[in-house]
């Protein structure tokens, strides 16, 4: 255990949204109000921004029921962001006005809550905290629907994104397969450069009724070979049902997808989208046949009705994890999760790997989890999704419908 620090805690989140992105800043504000060497706990309003404009919530004039009604609440419920801050060693602009803050508020204590961009900020700010002699704990804490952060089994947030994407293909497979007359549907599902979430379509197939092929960004996407597919199975059973990732690309790295390249997000993403729309027109052209192009979008990240309860308690359990790791002397490291088994059932364990070996890099499904074909899942990616989807959290309602925390949001002085 680490020498004592006493301070105030910032936490932030940042990056997309997810169903249980909240549980996280649950684990860390509770922990955090509950913690005798944690002396304040701020919010920063939108992330890191919220911190360069000295915008930040005190955390402790929140109603403790409110504060509780987080697990219960999708999405990031202290304000996102996508800004990418500079490299200390080059423009320490912004890295001055955080220290600014820091000191304001005697801030010893930063939670960063995001995915692979997220621990990039989350490592910079350590770095350059350490440069200066300023001591300050930094923590980053997991989250992305995508799963490919790298150092951890699995992200707080894709289990519940898989749970949502396998149920509303075995509804759309429902739907598709209602008339005797052929049709072709193409379920375009998130995942730029990792097929994570496209994948866990084939859960539908394997529990009930769901997509005949499915493609992945892992694989190069050969149109004449996706056509081939198609009909071979359309001219079987007159009907297919197709999951295809929005980041499908060709041999030349090129997504298929229509978006233009300059449309990218804060840290220089392809904003992708319009390729079920897209698929769709060229299968019709050549089939005739009656094709949908359906295109999940935002639907699937903050989908807090079908969430795992396996995966909102791992989400609290990373934050709750954040703060006593820095308490007891951690720092410029970030919560991860390590798999195990006890009596043949999953468990799921937590342990500390360097912000510097995870910012910016990207897990993505094995090779040998997609078949040969390069159209579909193995069993091996069933089995290791399957855990993570478990359970239905209690879900408190108000006039049947849910009831999500409503705070204050105090600013701090």
């Amino acid at each position: 255990m680490g020498k004592k620090l006493a301070g105030s805690c910032i936490f932030g989140q940042s990056g997309g949204p997810t169903a249980v992105i909240n549980a996280s800043a649950y684990g860390v504000i509770k922990t955090a109000l509950e913690s005798p060497e944690i002396t304040r706990v701020l919010g920063a309003a939108h992330g890191i921004k919220g911190v360069l404009d000295d915008r930040l919530y005190d955390m402790s004039q929140e109603d403790s029921y409110e504060l509780s009604l987080l697990m219960n609440t999708p999405s990031s419920e202290l304000g996102s962001c996508r800004y990418k801050i500079a490299d200390p060693d080059e423009d320490d602009t912004d890295y001055k006005r955080i220290l600014e803050i820091f000191k304001k508020y005697d801030v010893r204590y930063f939670f960063y809550n995001g995915g692979n961009d997220s621990m990039d900020t989350c490592n910079k700010i350590s770095r350059y905290m350490e440069k200066v002699g300023y001591e300050c704990r930094v923590i980053g804490v997991p989250k992305t629907i995508d799963n490919d952060l790298f150092g951890t089994d699995h992200c707080p947030g894709f289990g519940s994104a898989a749970k949502f994407i396998a149920t509303t293909c075995m509804e759309v497979a429902k739907d598709a397969r209602v008339y005797d007359t052929g049709q072709i549907t193409i379920v375009e599902i998130m995942g730029r450069h990792a097929g994570w979430l496209a994948g866990s379509a084939a859960l539908a197939t394997k529990f009930g009724s769901g997509p005949d092929l499915v493609y992945l960004p892992e694989v190069v996407f050969d149109q004449d070979k996706f056509i081939e597919d198609i009909l071979r199975i359309y001219n079987e059973k007159k009907n297919v049902f197709v999951a295809v990732s929005e980041g499908i690309h060709y041999a030349d790295g090129s997504f298929v997808s229509e978006a233009k390249p300059s449309a990218t997000d804060g840290f220089g993403h392809a904003q992708l989208g319009g390729l079920a729309a897209l698929l769709a027109n060229q299968v019709k052209s050549i089939t005739g046949a009656k094709v949908r192009g359906i295109e999940l979008s935002l639907l699937q990240r903050s989908a807090a009705h079908l969430a795992s309860k396996t995966d909102l308690d791992e989400a609290f359990l990373a934050g709750k994890v954040a703060v006593e790791s820095a308490i007891n002397g951690e720092t410029g490291k970030m919560v991860a999760f390590q798999r195990d088994e006890s009596e043949g059932e999953y468990v799921c364990k937590t342990k500390l790997v360097p912000l510097k070996d995870v910012a910016n890099l990207e897990k993505k499904v094995p090779r040998e989890w997609i078949n040969e074909a390069g159209n579909n899942v193995t069993d091996e990616f069933i089995d290791y999704v399957l855990p993570l989807i478990q359970g239905e959290p209690e879900r408190i309602t108000e006039f049947s419908l849910p009831r999500y925390a409503r705070l204050k949001k105090i600013l701090a002085t």
